[in-house]
């Protein structure tokens, strides 16, 4: 008689099977995992590239905190390939596919809870941002991705994903009005307007784009129940949001090193009595 945790280990082992198998006949879905390794591991050694001449710790920091993002992906992408991090759940009643099992790829909400704030964080610091605002705006981001993963697990109410939903777009919208409205202030201070402007475009256009595939994909309404389209729409702006922004802002540090040293707060500037960013 087996014990209760070889059993579990055999109910995960199959669920990790049928999930491997589900996404191998799927040309679309894993064709959109496929191409996200790849890029994210060309990224990686492009920024490392990239940054070989980077001397200023500022500059460096704002390459270490990029590096991170195709890092975290490529983990993330391996883990949907291998099934790791791809269940089958079932839906509510009131889900227009209510008591159909679909697939959810939950592993992707980790991912974006460790990779956006990095984005965050290169952009606050691109910018000179205040650390309470940046401390704020990343642990909003966090919250945001957190909420998106409860909205899209919960099987025990239609209403409650919904609500949690709606929830992780209000700590979507914190993060917004940072981006819109306060940071492009310190931006203009720091004299990288032009290039956070761009960036902060990019990020805007693309981040909106994920809420909106939850909403029509299976996951909400179910208007588009292809989960192989529903994961090309994600890994699509998971490349512009990750890697073209990624390299945009790299490309702009690096040629641009002495700029960024001298816009930068550093703890030791702020100990010395550097003026605060207008909030």
């Amino acid at each position: 008689m087996s014990s209760p945790a070889t059993a579990t280990a055999a109910l995960l082992q199959a669920t990790q099977a049928e999930a491997v198998e589900a996404i191998q006949n799927d040309v679309l879905l894993s064709s959109s995992l496929w191409v996200n390794i790849a890029l994210a591991g060309f990224s990686a050694l492009l920024f490392v590239y990239m940054g070989r001449n980077v001397t200023d710790p500022r500059a460096k920091f704002i390459f270490a905190a990029t590096l991170m993002i195709p890092l975290v992906s490529i983990s993330s992408y391996t883990g949907l390939l291998s099934g790791l991090t791809v269940g089958f759940i079932e839906m509510p009643a009131g889900h227009a596919l209510a008591g159909e099992e679909v697939m959810s790829q939950w592993g992707r909400y980790l991912t974006w809870a460790l990779s956006t704030p990095m984005i965050l964080l290169a952009l606050g610091l691109l910018a000179k941002v205040d650390t309470p605002s940046l401390f704020t705006v990343i642990v909003a981001d966090i919250g945001m991705c957190i909420t998106g993963l409860a909205a899209a697990l919960v099987t025990s109410s239609y209403a409650l994903r919904w609500a949690f939903y709606l929830i992780s777009c209000a700590f979507f919208i914190v993060v917004l009005y940072a981006i819109l409205v306060e940071w492009p202030k310190s931006a203009a201070a720091a004299d990288t307007d032009e290039i956070f402007g761009t960036l902060r475009a990019l990020t805007v256009v693309l981040w909106l784009g994920y809420p909106i595939i939850w909403a029509l994909g299976v996951e909400g309404l179910a208007l588009v129940q292809s989960v192989g389209l529903t994961s090309w729409g994600y890994s699509a702006l998971d490349i512009g949001a990750k890697y073209v922004f990624a390299f945009l802002l790299l490309r702009w540090v690096a040629a641009n090193e002495g700029v960024v040293s001298e816009s930068g707060v550093t703890a030791g500037s702020e100990a010395g009595g550097a003026a605060p960013v207008d909030d």
